[in-house]
């Protein structure tokens, strides 16, 4: 009996044993991320065009969700994106800068690549009266560049 209990645990037990040790060594290192743990804060994401920031549109019914509100002066490319049930836009004004994109449909995306200088910036919704619904938000620009990972929401109120 003890020579069957002793071959069951060699063959079964140990190599689950082993896999599990090895799965917790890879887990404690951070897995194969590159950057040696999961826990450091990112720098804000390059996009397709060269020397531009990347900053996440989020356009919903009738919210405005900007991945920054605070940058450095540069340029940078809006990747907007509306996830609400009506047509969309995004507009950007301010600083002698007004551009925006062209109506998105449900579930259409469209990039915006404009460079902003120091100042504040009011970024809206120009589709048939949403920015009174509350699609709006300000953004500024300079000082210290926020790289958080927090989403800035408007919640209807304005500014």
């Amino acid at each position: 009996m003890a020579t069957t209990l002793m071959t069951f645990v060699r063959r079964n037990v140990g190599p689950g044993l082993a896999a599990g040790a090895l799965a917790g060594i890879l887990v404690a290192c951070g897995g194969g991320n590159g950057n040696g743990g999961g826990s450091s804060p990112s720098a804000p994401e390059q996009s397709g065009k060269p020397g531009t920031t990347q900053v996440d549109v989020k356009l919903v019914d009738f919210k405005m969700e900007l991945s920054q509100k605070t940058l450095k002066a540069g340029a940078y490319t809006f990747v907007v994106k509306n996830d609400g049930q009506h047509n969309h836009a995004m507009e950007i004004k301010g600083s002698g800068t007004e551009q925006k994109t062209r109506p998105l449909a449900p579930g259409e995306s469209a990039n915006l690549t404009v460079s902003l200088k120091d100042g504040k910036y009011q970024v809206y919704c120009p589709v048939d009266g949403h920015k009174d619904l509350g699609m709006k938000t300000e953004l500024t620009v300079g000082g210290t560049a926020s790289t958080g990972s927090g989403t800035n929401t408007t919640d209807g109120n304005g500014y």
